[in-house]
């Protein structure tokens, strides 16, 4: 009778009778495993896109804020911004004709809406959310008692706001808020930190 190598712990060392390579439960699990990290990559991939969407939309509407606040300023004159679901416009006050109307050869200052369509706006005044309209629908010169949400006045001051961009799905939000001042300020809340 053969015997077997044994270690001084007294386990097996001949693996002469085991047949080289994996098992099939061997490669199942190593398929799954590799399966839930492609998963969690592609995840992360889309959220942190989003996230950036959400950041430079924001950020974008903060400088054309500014920016207007300091023609206001310079030129005397009045401008306003105007929100809907999917997007803004700017308005400017016209005095001979008493009405907003859309500001006069400012290409930056044209209508504007959002590049993706799951990326929502949220209005808050003094802490309450606003209901805005999915999209825009009438021109701002074919209502002659068309008010927008926000002013931008000539002498520096804005409108306190806060506007929220955030997608459907996703509890991470970018908030842009302004202050009486002009002061405006772009915070990023509820996304999980890595």
């Amino acid at each position: 009778m053969a015997r077997m190598a044994t270690s001084g712990t007294g386990i097996s060392t001949d693996f002469s009778d085991r047949s080289s390579g994996f098992s099939l439960l061997e490669l199942m699990v190593v398929v799954a495993i590799i399966g839930v990290m492609a998963g969690a990559l592609v995840l992360s991939v889309g959220l942190g896109n989003e996230e950036r969407e959400q950041e430079q939309e924001a950020r974008r509407l903060s400088g054309l804020i500014g920016l207007l606040r300091e023609e206001a300023l310079m030129q005397n004159r009045d401008f306003a911004l105007e929100l809907s679901e999917s997007g803004y416009r700017f308005l400017q006050y016209d005095y001979l004709q008493l009405r907003w109307l859309p500001p006069l050869n400012e290409r930056l200052f044209l209508d504007y809406t959002l590049p993706d369509e799951q990326l929502r706006l949220e209005l808050a005044l003094e802490g309450r959310y606003v209901s805005l309209d999915p999209v825009f629908e009438d021109a701002p010169e074919d209502d002659a008692d068309h008010d927008p949400q926000l002013l931008i006045l000539s002498s520096g001051e804005l409108t306190p706001f806060e506007i929220e961009f955030r997608y459907r799905q996703n509890p991470g939000l970018y908030r842009l808020s302004a202050q009486i001042d002009g002061t405006v300020e772009v915070t990023r809340e509820g996304f999980n930190e890595l």
